[in-house]
């Protein structure tokens, strides 16, 4: 197994070299016009018409106005990389996907310019509303993965690691009702939804410590009531169950649900509840892995052993990830211990420190891109492992 070999390295940093000015303009633009889940009507324009040139761009793919899938070449194997671009509310690109999606979309126009020789068909798919809203799982579940082979991502973070575990989730939209009465004069009338709420996260609290160390419940309450002097008849939480796996999340949300349906009968409200879509834990590809990781030790970038435990989130590159070989290394773009889904990382993936390592990255991942479909062999090790591999579980 050999790669695509030096001299397409070469071509492929000239041609991020040649990008750096366009693909740093267009982080930058998408970090200054942050756009909330499934509604990143700019972000997925600009995203496609920069692809537009060198790729065959259909957007709207999925059934999701912001989704879009560019392909160039013809057969397989293809080699898609993946790109987000959601913000977080209050925060905007407190999570960088500003640099995720510039990132994706250099490494695929980087690969493709380079290299148009090589066999099989380069993608780009953009994947909206990863906060939350599941993008990558419903683009499953409309096919849009269907032909492909190997899906490549990145991920901004105080740390670079070629790959890290990561939880699976499901989202619980959590609303009781109850009777609205003057809190004074005829309280007695009223049913309280505070009242239900705050039992409802009361025996969150003392399930906490009869589930799994690795898991963890953790919610807001988005509508607390009208007025201090009317018994609230609505309130609304949204809440977040994790486990390390898909089948121990289910079972947490079903006990959450039954402390919800027991606070509504303690408090003579009721309850409804929503569920979002679950993410699934995560099974990174190490043979991909490590060819990205080898190209970026190529240009100076110090790569890190992930832990074996904690400080891990959720992604819906979960899903991709149990349905054909993907990976979602981490890159360095601020100091460490600078908290993700924060003000702090917000200000950082705008600054120059972030755009550089942007652009090392899109050429690692292109050159790994480049490597796979150059190396059959390394093809169907990639391949060979996902058939093997279980997903990344810490010890």
């Amino acid at each position: 197994m050999s790669g695509a070999g030096a001299e397409v390295h070469e071509r492929i940093a000239d041609e991020i070299s040649a990008l750096s000015e366009t693909l740093t303009e267009l982080s930058l633009d998408l970090h200054a016009h942050p756009e909330l889940a499934l509604e990143e009507k700019y972000a997925a324009s600009r995203l496609a018409g920069l692809l537009g040139a060198d790729f065959a761009v259909e957007e709207g793919v999925g059934g999701l106005r912001t989704a879009f899938r560019a392909r160039a070449g013809s057969g397989s194997p293809v080699l898609a990389f993946l790109c987000e671009y959601d913000a977080l509310p209050g925060v905007g690109h407190g999570c960088g996907h500003n640099l995720i999606a510039a990132g994706g979309v250099g490494a695929a126009l980087a690969l493709r310019r380079a290299a148009p020789e090589l066999p099989g068909t380069v993608s780009c798919i953009g994947t909206p509303g990863e906060e939350g809203a599941g993008g990558k799982v419903l683009l499953l579940e409309a096919g849009v993965f269907d032909d492909v082979d190997a899906a490549l991502m990145f991920h901004p973070g105080d740390t670079t690691m070629p790959i890290r575990h990561a939880t699976a989730t499901r989202r619980l939209e959590i609303e009781f009702h109850g009777v609205a009465a003057h809190a004074a004069a005829s309280a007695h009338e009223g049913r309280s939804a505070l009242a239900a709420m705050i039992q409802f996260f009361v025996g969150v609290d003392a399930l906490r410590q009869f589930v799994p160390e690795t898991s963890r419940l953790h919610g807001v309450i988005t509508h607390g009531g009208e007025a201090p002097n009317i018994v609230p008849a609505y309130t609304r939480a949204e809440f977040m169950v994790r486990a390390l796996t898909g089948e121990v999340v289910d079972e947490l949300v079903d006990r959450v649900e039954a402390i919800a349906a027991g606070a509504a009968g303690a408090t003579g409200t009721t309850v409804t509840i929503a569920r979002g879509v679950r993410y699934a834990e995560r099974k990174n590809n190490h043979v991909i892995a490590g060819l990205v990781a080898g190209h970026l030790r190529r240009q100076g970038v110090a790569v890190e052993q992930p832990p074996l435990r904690g400080g891990t989130g959720s992604s819906d590159i979960g899903n991709v990830s149990l349905v054909l070989p993907a990976i979602h290394p981490y890159l360095q773009v601020m100091d460490r211990g600078t908290p993700s889904h924060s003000l702090a990382m917000a200000e950082a993936v705008a600054q120059p420190r972030a755009q550089r390592a942007m652009l090392r990255m899109a050429v690692a991942l292109a050159c790994a891109g480049a490597d796979l479909l150059a190396d059959p062999e390394l093809f169907a090790s990639a391949r060979a492992e996902f058939a093997t591999r279980g997903p990344d579980l810490p010890e």
